[in-house]
């Protein structure tokens, strides 16, 4: 027999894990010729045929990773008339997993890279966050689906990056008098943007202790009521320019004034909040 094969990838999804399986065995051994075949997206029986008149041919085998629980019984039948070798790799796992945990498996083709979407579209969002924090840089404000404004100490920056963890783009914009604000803020859909306040009072015992761990004195201007109250007055009359919801964050935590905002965005954008 011609020390020849030709590997099936067969799957539901894109068939990337059955493909990479198949290399990492063949190189195991040293066939004169080998080809590896990937056929995604099998939906149908009659795709499955195709492929089976195909494989039958020759020294063939399958690597399937198919969860439809339709598709991959009728891939075992037919694959079991013709001898042709297959290799399931997920219903043992599957298996396994469903044993262990007591729960029925989805059964969806195609959770894997959904997931790794989800993945990858956080750590945009939390790049994201990092460079357009503290009014970096104004330009993040016009492609933000969130923009964070207030005085120092608001919880801007912890926020930001709690609501890139919920995939949101959040930049955040200190509000200082003596710093003028960025006109792309005023260009900004008002729905997109949240004004956060705090009772002076809690800012000061927050500020005193900022200062603290950076060894400087509580006695400067920046943690004095007065300072503060100025500051408040100042964001407060911007947040009324702005027609932007304004948020008290004396006493929430993080979590809890995020879920204001997400479900305030919900509620101005339903489905398309991202």
């Amino acid at each position: 027999m011609d020390n020849i094969i030709t590997i099936y990838v067969l799957s539901d999804s894109i068939g990337e894990t059955g493909e990479q399986v198949a290399r990492a065995a063949v190189s195991q051994f040293t066939p004169d010729k080998y080809e590896i075949i990937r056929f995604p997206y099998i939906t149908d029986e009659e795709q499955i045929n195709e492929v089976l008149e195909e494989a039958k041919n020759g020294n063939s085998m399958i690597i399937y990773t198919i969860v439809i629980e339709k598709l991959r019984d009728y891939l075992v039948e037919k694959t079991g008339e013709l001898n042709i070798p297959t290799v399931d790799l997920m219903t043992p796992t599957i298996n396994a997993i469903e044993q262990i945990l007591g729960t029925k498996p989805k059964r969806e083709s195609g959770i894997i890279r959904r997931l790794d979407e989800k993945y990858f579209k956080k750590v945009e969002a939390v790049e994201f966050a990092v460079k357009y924090d503290d009014g970096k840089d104004a330009r993040g404000i016009k492609k933000a689906d969130i923009v964070l404004i207030g005085v120092s100490r608001t919880s801007k920056t912890p926020l930001s990056m709690y609501l890139a963890h919920k995939y949101f783009k959040v930049a955040n914009v200190p509000l200082v008098p003596e710093v003028g604000v960025p006109d792309e803020l005023f260009e900004k859909d008002p729905k997109r943007v949240f004004g956060l306040i705090a009772n002076p009072f809690k800012l000061n015992e927050i500020r005193q202790e900022r200062l603290k761990s950076l060894g400087l004195s509580n006695n400067a201007n920046y943690a004095s009521i007065e300072r503060i109250n100025y500051e408040l007055e100042y964001s407060k009359k911007i947040m009324e320019k702005l027609n932007c919801m304004v948020i008290d964050v004396s006493n929430k935590a993080v979590e809890e004034t995020a879920g204001i905002i997400i479900d305030q965005m919900k509620a101005n954008f339903g489905d398309e909040i991202l």
